[in-house]
Parts: C-alpha cells; structure tokens; sequence
C-alpha cells in the first residue's frame, strides 16, 4: 500500500540512528537485535506521539465526550508491527533497516508478545482500542500492567506446567511512565459516621502508578491512551529493619504492594487467591475512576454534567465495583444525596455480558468483601435497598444467600447492558437475567463482536491482503464492507488460482515454522485444521480429539480407503486451578504422541497441541487454517472473536449454532459452513434425559470405540486411569453434551474430507467467506456503542 506519511526511508534511517546511539547508548557496529528493535520502536513511537497530543489537544479544545474502558484483559500482542501498518510505514521501515544491514521480519520478531490478557476478552479490548483510534472517538483503556500476565505454557510429559511470563524482563518502548498520576487506595479498615456522612477509615493502603501506552488508529490521524496501573508499596523500604538484619521484612511492604499487579487471575481456589483477586479488581476500579473524576474536575464544575462528559463500558463482571465506588466518590468525598450520587453513576456506566455459565458471573462471599471493601459492602446494600423500592413488584438482589453478586450489581448500576452476538443476547434475557430483564425491558441491547482488519487481516496476512488490494483497491482496511466487491471475481478461476496460491503459501510458511520451531513434520497439503482456545469445558476441545481418536481407528481399519489428510491443531491456556481442562490437555498430548508415531497413520492424520498461545501465535495459525473449530456447546459461548478472523482468512468453520457463529453462517452462506449439533432449545430438553450420554455412547459404535481406548490406556501405557475422570463424566453427566453431539460431529467432519478433496470448489468457499465477512469489523461495533450506549462522536478530521 502507498503510504500517506511523508518519512522518508532515509529520514526513517536517521532516525533509527539517533535512537540507536542517544537513547540505548550503542554503537551501530556492537548492536544486537534487541538493540534495533528498540530504537526502530522508539522511532515510531516519535511519530505516533504528534497525532496522541493533536488528539488529546482536540478533546479538550472540543469538550468532547470521552469513553473509559475498564478491563482486566487487554490482549495488545506486539505493537511494532501495529504501529507501522497503521502509520503505513512499512516500505520505508523495510527499506530503512535493509540500509543498516539488518532484516526488518527479524527485527519485528524479536518484540516479546504483551502479557496483558488470556483469551477473546483480551483480544476483544485490543481490538475496541485500535477501532476507537481509528474511528477518531476520543478514548482511555483503564487495565493493569501485570508483570508475568497469566503463565507461560510448556509441556512435560504432556502436562500443562506454568511458569512467570517475564515480557517486562526487556525494555518496553510503548510505555510512557506516569510517576505524577498517582492515588493512594486503602483496603479493610472500619466505617464510621459523622453527621450523615459515612467515613471510611482503611487500615492499609498501596498507590496505583500510571503507564501510558498511545494506540494509533489507522493512517495515523488519531491516537488514544491505553492508561495501566502499577501497584506500589506506600513506604517501600523499612531501613530500621534492614539495619537490624531483618531484610525479608524491610521489603516487606514493597512485595506485597506489587503481588496486586504481577499476575493475571491469580488462582483463586484459596482463600487467600480469591482476596487477592478482589483486591485487583477494586486495584483497577478505583484508580480509573479517580483519574476520571481527576480529568473531568479539570474541565468542568457542575457535576451533573458527569452522565454527558462521561461513558463509563464495564468489559465483563471484573470492574463491577465500579458502581458502588462511583456511589462513593459521589456521595461520601463530595457530599451529593445518595440517589444523585447512584442516578450519575447509572448515567455513566454501562456493562457488556460476556457469559451465560452463570459459575462465570463472579460471586464474592460476604464476609470477604466486608473485610477488605467494608464501605462498599454498606453501599450494595443501599442500592439494593434503592433498587428494591423503585420496583417493588419483584426483588432482585445484588447481595443475596451470603454472597455480593457482581453480575446483577453491574445490571443494576448501568444505563445499559449489552451482549456480543444476537443468539447471547437473547439469552441473555431468560436466562442470567430473566428478572432484571423484566424489571427493565429497554436495558439489554446487542452489540455484535468484531476484530479490527488491520491486524488480522492486513497485517497477520499479507499474501491475501496484497491480492484484495490488486483487486478493490485500498481503502478497503478501513471499510471492511468493501470486501463485497470480491465476490464477483470468486467465479474468476485465474482470481481464484492467486488466492488459492495466498493460502498454500501461508501454510507452507506455518510448516516451515513448526518444523524450525516444534521439530513437528506436516504436508501443506493436508487439511490444517485449528482450535485454539482458551481450554474450557463447554468450548469442547475433548468433542474434537474424540472424533481425531475415532477417525484414527477409523483409518486403521481401512487403511485403503481415500483418506483426506489432515493435521488437526490445538492451542490454549487452561487455568492452573482447572484440572478437568488440564487433564484435556495431557490427552490432546497423549493422542499426538501415539497418533504421530503410527506408520499406518502418519501419513493422513497428524496431530500437535503448540504451546503458549498468544496474539502472535494466533497470527501464525490464522492465514494458515483451512479449518475453524466453533465446536462450543450451543448456548455456551457468547460470540467468539476467533470464529471472525479465521473466516476473514479464508478458514471455513465446522462449527454449532452458538454465539456469533450464528451471524457468520448467516453472513458467508449457509453453503459455506459446515453445520453440526444441536441448537439451545435442543441441549435443554436433551440434558433433561436422565442417562443421555450412556444413550449416545451405546447408540454410536465409534463413540464407544474412542473412549473404551482411553479408559483402556491406549494413549496412556501404564496408566490405565489416567484418564477416568473424562471418561466417566461423557458416559455420566456429560453437562456439556459431548457424547450427545458426537454422531453429528462425526457427519459434519467426513462432509469437510468431501468438500476438501474438491480443491476449486474449497477454495471457492473459503474465497465467499472472506469477501462476506466484512461485517465483522470492530469498526462496526465501536460505532454501534458510540451511537446506542455511550452516545459519543468521533473527532478526527477527515
């Protein structure tokens, strides 16, 4: 693509130079990688900070209303990369780093991957920063600067292990630190009263640190602040301590200030964890709405203009306590009635519901949250209290049984409620909340998931981004619709032969790679078929290595038959404390293990479970899959975002009637989808069948097969019960319909081994399914919260 940045290669060169020797202190002559990666990333970075300032000076200059996205997860990835697509430097970058002899695909890989996030909730935030950037919305994302994110992955014996992710060992050139933005937040203590006027008096306390990440948005017109918060000791150092040999406890405090901001969800299966967790979330709540009422104090005295100047988008139940602290700050510090207090926060705040497992709609003990939020737990009360006498035609409680319950506190609080795809947000209405949705009718609306073109499509692929340039232009990053206009060329064959050719070389390039990097040997040739997901239950990773183990016994037993090979690909994170989803791990491993060695098999049917997923493996996998695995039990997963980007790649999915696959099966054809499993209604009334798991498994004479072989120790040579767990939940309560969905399943996948063995008409498919999946731009979305829930308008000239 033509740039529209006036930086010129050499200029680039120069500045890349000046960083080089003046900022990193190195002589060209003795610099190693890490040393240009970081001075190409400050020259950048100088570029992106005049359109950061321009847009900040325009806010203010405008009084514009600003959006505050609150978020435990935000899945950044790389940013380099990102940086340069966006600012449409690439040609210069490439040409600036060839004329100081060094290779700019090398530079970039040498960038640690951000460990901010875990999965879609993550992935989704990154990809609502860059669309309000790009869209000119004027915008902060408030999240917490972990130092290890959630662990990184490795494998002993097919077991998941967990380590620190250290991505802050090296320098990180995107953060502007901000020592000067800086509040003291207390936990525990006791409340008081004074006049009407309740006081809380905390008995510890930690300061939140600021780093400021700019996120530009496409062609760099506009940037907005990614704002994460650092938790520091008060007092870092007891010297008297030290003095006396006590050097444990002289750090002491300094230790303790930082274990709230050094790992993402810290397992919470004890007591201890589950504090820890909540003190994040109040960590994170509190220093946002602080700064916030910080920046609006600085523009305007009439706190009633908080609801207009002021959209506060709660990204889950994780920032729920954003409404009693509002209620607080609101109400406590400057003295308001309680009901203005709770009528201006409402009028702020608004909750996007990313579940329907009602176990995943955080719940706190009481006693707990008293303990370190005894104000706050006053506060729910109060608001139910409000909640309860303005509809007392039925109760629902935020505080109930013993427990605070963050998802109905977030409902009850916002103006607003959201879910990510049509199917969820219906739900949504009978199921998590069937009360409140009755008590308030016109509170839920739908705001369909999206992913941002530049990094998913433009950036992750661009064999396939270059070929739908040559054909509709360029504007196209920007204005995903324009996709459209490929559709007509679909019936080209010389067309379709260019992206045929895109696809072949992405997963020759993935081969490469996974041979390189895994030692793991794979025919481009075969169908890449890919699930990588956050290991869960109900996304059904144990469904797809059921049907691999069967279609193995399968193809023993008819070895002359006309196989389609295929390589079936898995990648994810189960949490530490979740050893069901470990134990799926370990299998998937097992089975490769087994699978991989079998000369019979080989040859047709591989399989590999890749290690530590994160945004830069997801951009390796991606414009390489011929597959997407949606396998989910229907009326199980909110939307996805993975299901979008492997569409817009050219993947076709095999996947239920769940989430947003819905949407995408809608939008690319019914024909260009491989459909299988039951609907919501179906899994109900299924699940209401006393022994329907024991009915399948008799039903399905390869279903039986499969798991006799792993409750035989087929994939665990002496270790027979190794996997009993698993097999006893699929022949017994099997919630999530595994053994129920299998048969189908099973159709579906031989549908896919036809369809693929007829390449023209594949990639015909896969050619449909991206120019009809334009619609799934976060562009889309952002615009649809600007305009239903935050009302805000976009800035940026042009």
């Amino acid at each position: 693509m033509v740039s529209r940045n006036t930086l010129t290669a050499e200029q680039f060169r120069d500045a890349i130079l000046k960083h080089l020797t003046y900022a990193l202190g190195k002589d060209p002559g003795h610099a190693q990688v890490q040393d240009w990666r970081m001075a190409l990333s400050l020259a950048v970075r100088d570029q992106i900070v005049d359109s950061w300032f321009a847009a900040t000076r325009k806010t203010y200059a405008e009084g514009g209303k600003r959006v505050y996205y609150l978020s435990m997860e935000f899945l950044i990835g790389r940013l380099l990369e990102d940086g340069i697509v966006n600012l449409r430097l690439v040609d210069q970058a490439r040409d600036a780093l060839a004329g100081l002899g060094q290779d700019f695909d090398t530079v970039l890989l040498d960038e640690p991957d951000a460990a901010l996030g875990n999965g879609g909730l993550g992935r989704l935030a990154a990809c609502f920063l860059e669309s309000l950037s790009t869209l000119g919305c004027p915008a902060y994302g408030y999240g917490l600067r972990y130092e290890h994110g959630l662990f990184r992955q490795s494998f002993v014996d097919g077991k998941q292990m967990e380590a620190p992710e250290t991505w802050l060992l090296q320098p990180h050139a995107w953060e502007f630190e901000r020592p000067e933005a800086r509040f003291r937040l207390g936990f525990g203590g006791s409340v008081t009263t004074k006049g009407k006027t309740a006081v809380w008096t905390p008995d510890s306390f930690v300061d939140a640190e600021a780093y400021d990440t700019p996120v530009i948005g496409w062609q760099g017109r506009w940037a907005n602040t990614l704002r994460l918060w650092s938790a520091k000791a008060v007092d870092p150092f007891d010297l008297d301590s030290f003095n006396t040999g006590d050097f444990a406890a002289a750090a002491r405090d300094e230790a303790m200030a930082r274990t709230i901001s050094r790992v993402l969800y810290p397992d919470d299966t004890t007591e201890q964890g589950k504090e820890l967790r909540l003190k994040q979330e109040f960590f994170l709540t509190s220093s946002a709405l602080r700064d916030i009422m910080r920046r609006f104090d600085s523009e305007y005295d009439d706190i009633t203009k908080l609801p207009a100047k002021v959209a506060i988008q709660l990204n889950d139940t994780h920032p729920a306590i954003a409404g009693p602290e509002l209620v607080r700050l609101l109400h406590d510090e400057r003295g308001l009635t309680f009901k203005a207090a709770m009528d201006l926060a409402q009028g702020c705040l608004s909750y996007t519901n990313h579940t329907l497992l009602p176990e995943a709609l955080e719940t706190w003990p009481e006693g707990l949250f008293g303990k370190l939020l005894p104000r706050h737990l006053q506060i729910v009360d109060q608001i139910d209290h409000a909640h309860a006498k303005a509809n007392p035609s039925r109760k629902v409680s935020a505080r109930a049984e013993g427990q605070v319950k963050m998802g109905e506190l977030s409902f009850i609080m916002a103006h607003k409620v959201n879910g990510v795809s049509a199917l969820h947000t219906e739900l949504m209405k009978t199921t998590v909340f069937k009360e409140l949705h009755r008590l308030h009718p016109d509170r839920i609306l739908n705001q369909t998931n999206g992913v941002t073109p530049r990094r998913w499509l433009l950036s992750c692929n661009p064999r396939l981004s270059s070929l739908i340039t040559d054909t509709i232009g360029e504007d196209w990053a920007d204005d995903l619709d324009q996709l459209k206009g490929l559709e007509p060329h679909v019936a080209d064959a010389a067309w379709l032969d260019r992206y045929a050719k895109a696809k072949l070389d992405n997963k020759a390039e993935l081969s490469n790679w996974m041979g390189d990097a895994h030692g793991i040997k794979v025919d481009p040739a075969m169908i890449i078929d890919v699930q990588i997901k956050r290991l869960h239950e109900y996304k059904r990773q144990h469904l797809n290595i059921l049907e691999t183990i069967a279609l193995w016994q399968e193809v023993k037993a008819n070895p002359g038959a006309n196989w389609t090979p295929r390589l079936k690909l898995f990648a994810g994170k189960a949490a530490p404390g979740y050893f069901f989803a470990k134990d799926i791990i370990r299998l998937i491993n097992d089975v490769a293990v087994i699978l991989n060695a079998d000369p019979e098999t080989r040859d047709v049917l591989q399989v590999a479970f890749l290690p530590n997923y994160n945004v830069t493996l997801a951009e390796r996998l991606i414009p390489a899959a011929d597959l997407s695995e949606q396998i989910s039990t229907a009326g199980k997963e909110a939307s996805g975002t993975g299901n979008m980007k492997f569409a817009l790649n050219g993947a076709l999915t095999v996947g239920t009637l769940d989430g947003a696959n819905v949407e995408i099966r809608e939008h690319v054809g019914a024909d260009n989808f491989f459909l299988f499993g039951m609907t919501a209604d179906e899994v109900d009334a299924r699940r209401a069948i006393d022994g329907h798991a024991a009915q399948a498994v008799a039903a399905d004479p390869r279903l039986a097969a499969a798991l006799k072989a792993i409750s035989d120790g087929v994939f665990s040579p002496g270790d027979k019960d190794r996997y009993a767990n698993i097999v006893e939940n699929l022949t017994g309560p099997d919630y999530f319909l595994v053994s129920s969905d299998f048969t189908d399943y099973w159709r579906a996948q031989r549908e896919v081994d036809i369809a693929f063995a007829d390449t023209a008409n594949w990639m015909r498919m896969a050619a449909l399914n991206t120019a009809r999946s334009g619609w799934f731009s976060s562009d889309r979305t952002i615009r649809g919260y600007m305009a239903d829930i935050w009302h805000a308008k976009a800035l940026r000239d042009g």
